[in-house]
């Protein structure tokens, strides 16, 4: 891990607070002169060496971030001098407990390795430094003070550490937290892409099945009316006025799906551009529209409606436009049977639409089939996958083709 202090970990940098630990351990040491009573304890008055361990005690504060270990047995080893040598009090004399703050320097010191290294080091520090370093200043104590010092020492160097550990876990701690908000951050973004992406999906599938259906109807209602145009022209100018209108919805469609395909660098959510979402109960304008083109359909409705969620009801309509579409495509002018059947026990919609192939002669005003394939068939069973229905399609004995669907009330 990063070598940090609880400070830094607050945003303020290491050489920074280990700098001003530094000045604040030198000023200290500098003023204990001046603040210490005449009649406290015989000390040495400052001189030369003086000056130059009270340097050693601050001074490898500020490389503690890099040499952490060093920076500790050299502040500690430059403090036990100024006490052995009686420049500073001892930390318990004639007149009872002192902490000056050469032994907090080493306090700091302590909670500082604790903080900025792993286990090995903080375990050595424990379990051989703080030992070592209190029977050193038990030993350099006045007689019949020394196991008091001692203990006093041990005390205030383990409760450092501990302080230390304590400081390191929480900010592994608060680090973990917040790596796992950033990844939830992340996933949740790739969830939202997804759930995008999803929906353009959706809404291009609606969109396709739209302009393949109106595309469909132009070619037929095109051909037809080119065939009876000489027979009855008013005829032919309704089918062409059609076409254009079936044409103009259709641009307005491309459009939208234009729209729906863009990058994420384009697109602007704006629901107002999703295509109408119809339901079973515009069928019925459906099959109106596509008899206009020539086809001969029975439409039918069995059994009371019962209510269905909207994504049901936008499947039935889907799988009944593209039943009828793929008769006009692959079939042609032929009879067409739509029966919609609504069950109460269990409640379901039953829908089958079945032709009767392609016609067997042709007269002057039938449609030729076309040889196109498409993927109708396929959105048609993702379509009912994704309502919990079930579909099956396939030729009839007696000729045509038949799509029979089964939706389910949830």
């Amino acid at each position: 891990m990063k070598a940090t202090s609880s400070l830094a970990g607050r945003g303020v940098p290491a050489a920074l607070t280990d700098t001003v630990l530094a000045v604040l351990a030198a000023g200290g040491c500098l003023a204990l002169p001046t603040v210490i009573p005449a009649n406290s304890q015989d000390l040495r008055a400052p001189d030369t060496w003086w000056f130059v361990l009270v340097l050693l005690v601050a001074l490898p504060m500020t490389v503690h971030r890099r040499l952490p270990l060093g920076s500790l047995l050299v502040t500690a080893a430059a403090a036990s001098t100024l006490q052995a040598l009686t420049y500073v009090p001892q930390l318990s004399g004639a007149e009872g407990t002192s902490i000056g703050p050469t032994y907090l320097a080493v306090a700091t010191a302590v909670f500082l390795t604790a903080v900025r290294r792993g286990p090995w080091i903080t375990t050595f520090v424990a379990g051989v430094f703080i030992p070592l370093d209190s029977l050193v200043e038990g030993l350099i104590a006045p007689s019949g003070h020394r196991v008091a010092t001692f203990l006093t020492q041990a005390v205030l160097l383990l409760a450092a550490w501990a302080l230390g550990r304590l400081a390191k876990a929480r900010a592994a701690i608060r680090d973990e937290a917040v790596g796992r908000a950033a990844a939830l951050e992340r996933e949740h973004a790739a969830n939202a892409r997804a759930a995008v992406m999803h929906e353009r999906a959706r809404i291009a599938r609606e969109l396709h099945d739209i302009v393949a259906h109106n595309v469909s109807l132009m070619v037929v209602q095109t051909i037809a009316a080119d065939r009876v145009q000489d027979r009855a022209p008013d005829k032919a100018h309704e089918l062409h006025a059609t076409v254009e209108q079936t044409g103009r919805a259709t641009v307005t469609e491309l459009r939208r799906l234009l729209d729906v395909l863009r990058t994420d660098e384009e697109a602007e959510g704006d629901p107002s551009k999703e295509p109408p979402q119809p339901t079973v109960d515009a069928i019925p304008s459906l099959i109106d529209s596509v008899r206009d083109t020539g086809l001969d359909i029975d439409y039918g409705v069995t059994g009371t409606p019962l209510p269905l969620p909207a994504g049901s009801h936008l499947t039935a309509y889907r799988v009944v436009q593209e039943a009828l579409t793929n008769t006009m495509k692959h079939a042609g002018a032929t009879r067409t049977r739509v029966q919609l059947k609504w069950e109460d026990g269990p409640q379901r919609l039953t829908i089958r639409v079945c032709d009767d192939g392609p016609a067997a002669s042709a007269g002057p005003d039938a449609v030729t089939p076309s040889n196109g394939t498409g993927y109708g068939l396929v959105g048609m069973r993702e379509r009912i996958a994704a309502v919990g229905g079930t579909l099956h399609t396939g030729t009839r004995p007696g000729g045509g083709y038949c799509v029979h669907a089964v939706l389910e009330q949830a």
